[in-house]
């Protein structure tokens, strides 16, 4: 089944980026695309573009989303501030597997710089493929949402 992927990076994934775009919508997913061009030599800052995939989630516009930055884990924080995200920084396949079982993770955060172009591709697919498992773990995630409305409720509207 195609998704909609929200994909983004900062200048160090542009590179990453371009190819993983094109390797999802050639399997058939629809991507919108966050980020410098490819001929770019912009420095563009990652919190503005894991924000921009963030709330493409969360309004429902994207099913999921893939972010890249020098290690992942700038982009992982940054995104991980915003009310039904769950980001991780994935480095291996296992990690990748059990994001979506166990946590469905909906936001993947990868390093342009630490991981080569197949081990990208590799964990894109398996992360994009693999179901999450509910049972047990759809309890630990709904705590996990219960933090975020609680945490909510204490700021106070403009």
């Amino acid at each position: 089944m195609p998704l909609n992927i929200a994909v983004g990076s900062d200048h160090h994934g542009i590179v990453v980026r371009v190819k993983a775009v094109e390797n999802l919508r050639r399997q058939g997913h629809v991507v919108v695309e966050f980020g410098p061009p490819l001929d770019s030599s912009q420095v563009v800052d990652y919190p503005d573009i894991a924000q921009a995939v963030a709330e493409r989630i969360g309004r429902g516009e994207s099913d999921r989303g893939v972010l890249f930055c020098g290690t992942g884990i700038g982009m992982c924080i940054a995104a991980n501030k915003f009310v039904g995200i769950r980001a991780a920084p994935i480095i291996d396949d296992i990690s990748a597997e059990l994001s979506r079982r166990h946590n469905d993770l909906n936001v993947l955060c990868l390093s342009a710089e630490l991981l080569g172009e197949e081990a990208v591709d590799r964990i894109i697919r398996l992360w994009i493929n693999t179901p999450f498992d509910g049972g047990r773990h759809e309890k630990r995630l709904q705590k996990v949402a219960e933090i975020e409305k609680e945490i909510k409720s204490l700021i106070p509207n403009p």
